[in-house]
């Protein structure tokens, strides 16, 4: 490997060559006693040799050298635009801010927040942050490193100036947590914002715009392109059926969905689909909302499949969204919508155990996963799945048991709240395998917990640490062992 050049080294090495060369030259010039030394001519010649060996180093070192610290000097001045990302969403804006800037001609270097150290922040002397907010008010799961070293420790930033987009929903009470206390932090550690904080409800157009108005401000143009909205493409809804006839909770359905071109365009176990919002025409039905769904299948699979569940508002009426694709829309209907790659929830690309654990609705990221892997022949998969009743609400059971049958599903836990007499839920079940848990995770497995936010999640990241200890559950995490796509 090649090691650093020191340009006062090199320097230094050359003046003194350069002097012993003179010094060997004038004696040679004197004649008398010093050139009829022993030598004195071998050293007249040798040192010219090493001076002329010098100067052809640094001239082949200086180009090299200048050009490095061009590099620290651009690297220095460059825009930092850094990202805190759950579902890939945050990431994606950032992203696009880059590419706006780099248009404007503004130098930009894009960071996962879980990557940026003091130091990092102590050189930045203009910065973009993306924030997102998951769970009840938490960071995402990737900034774990940013947050147990670097936010809240005492850091003077008063250099740094700073944007920050907050991404979140206002119907959860903590909107916007993460974003607005990396805000605050960063006012505290003296660092002066560039503009107010941009808060983001459900990816809000205006606000949006808001952000792309400072962009063009930052970059010294007023026609920087917009953000081309979402391009939905068109499918056709081929087959629905309730799941879970009967069921004490809310009805399922499993949707299998066609391009209308025909073409299956690629995407992998994990990834998310995007319902466009469209205009409805039954009497008194409003506009449908931007709704989005794990996928449950995977290409090869011939379709796009959906485990949508039929929501009802406080009041009892139906939620616009599942009401409309599980009942209003008839087979055949076309349907606007886009995929969105969700790397965060992507399986590991070797072939590692995997511990998958869920409950309701997100048996459909977990079903993707599996297929996923049963089409990759990798047998080390542990299935957690909890519902309420096992004669209805175990969805996708045939494709479950098939597997477990050809032992793609080394190990079934189930967990049916509503059969017997004590409710047992995922994370009971979890905690009674504590010893399988610590084995799997000692040969290496992954953890993907995809369901409720409420009640589930929490209870499996407590069941976890209780296994395995918070510094390994920490260390997962951070490690990206441990994954989550819950809501």
């Amino acid at each position: 490997m090649m090691r650093r050049f020191d340009i006062g080294a090199i320097g230094n090495g050359v003046a003194l060559l350069a002097t012993a060369a003179l010094a060997a030259w004038l004696l040679s010039l004197q004649g008398g006693v010093a050139w009829s030394l022993p030598g004195a001519r071998r050293l007249v010649a040798a040192s010219v040799l090493v001076v002329a060996y010098a100067v052809l180093c640094a001239a082949i070192a200086w180009p090299r050298l200048r050009a490095r610290r061009v590099q620290a000097s651009a690297a220095a001045d460059a825009l930092w635009i850094v990202h805190a990302s759950q579902t890939g969403q945050a990431e994606q804006f950032a992203l696009r801010s880059a590419q706006s800037l780099r248009e404007a001609g503004v130098a930009v270097r894009v960071e996962a927040l879980g990557r940026v150290r003091g130091d990092d922040l102590r050189a930045m002397r203009r910065a973009l942050f993306v924030a997102s907010t998951t769970g009840d008010g938490d960071a995402p799961d990737a900034a774990l490193p940013f947050l147990r070293d670097v936010l809240d420790a005492d850091i003077d930033l008063a250099q740094l100036e700073y944007g920050l987009l907050a991404l979140g929903d206002r119907s959860y009470d903590d909107f916007c947590a993460f974003g607005r206390r990396l805000d605050a932090w960063l006012r505290h550690a003296g660092a002066r914002p560039l503009f107010d904080r941009i808060d983001v409800d459900d990816v809000d157009a205006a606000a949006l715009r808001h952000w792309q108005h400072h962009l063009g401000v930052l970059g010294g143009r007023t026609d920087l392109p917009d953000w081309t909205p979402p391009r939905y493409e068109t499918w056709h809804l081929r087959a629905r059926h309730e799941t879970n006839p009967g069921s004490v909770g809310g009805a399922c359905f499993a949707l299998e969905l066609v391009p209308e071109n025909g073409a299956l365009p690629a995407w992998r176990a994990g990834d998310l689909v995007e319902v466009a919002p469209c205009a409805v025409d039954a009497p008194g039905l409003a506009t449908l909302p931007h709704r989005e769904y794990s996928i449950a299948s995977i290409p090869q699979e011939g379709a796009l499949a959906l485990l949508v569940r039929r929501m009802a508002r406080a009041d009892g009426t139906p939620g616009l969204g599942s009401d409309w694709l599980t009942r209003r829309a008839g087979i055949g209907e076309r349907i606007a919508l886009r995929i969105r790659a969700n790397a965060n929830f992507h399986a590991p690309a070797d072939d590692r155990p995997l511990i998958l654990v869920g409950n309701g609705t997100g048996m459909a990221g977990l079903r993707a996963l599996l297929a996923e892997r049963v089409a990759q022949g990798r047998r080390r998969n542990w299935l957690v799945f909890g519902e309420r009743n096992a004669d209805r609400d175990f969805h996708f059971s045939g494709d479950i048991e098939r597997w477990r049958a050809q032992r793609f599903v080394e190990r079934l836990d189930l967990a049916f709240s509503r059969d017997g007499t004590q409710r047992t839920y995922v994370q009971h079940r979890l905690a009674k395998a504590a010893d399988a848990l610590r084995a799997w995770i000692a040969d290496g497995a992954c953890v993907y917990v995809c369901g409720s936010l409420e009640g589930m999640a929490p209870g499996v990241h407590a069941t976890l640490v209780g296994a395995l200890g918070n510094e390994t559950v920490e260390r997962l995490l951070v490690d990206g062992r441990y994954r989550r796509d819950v809501y």
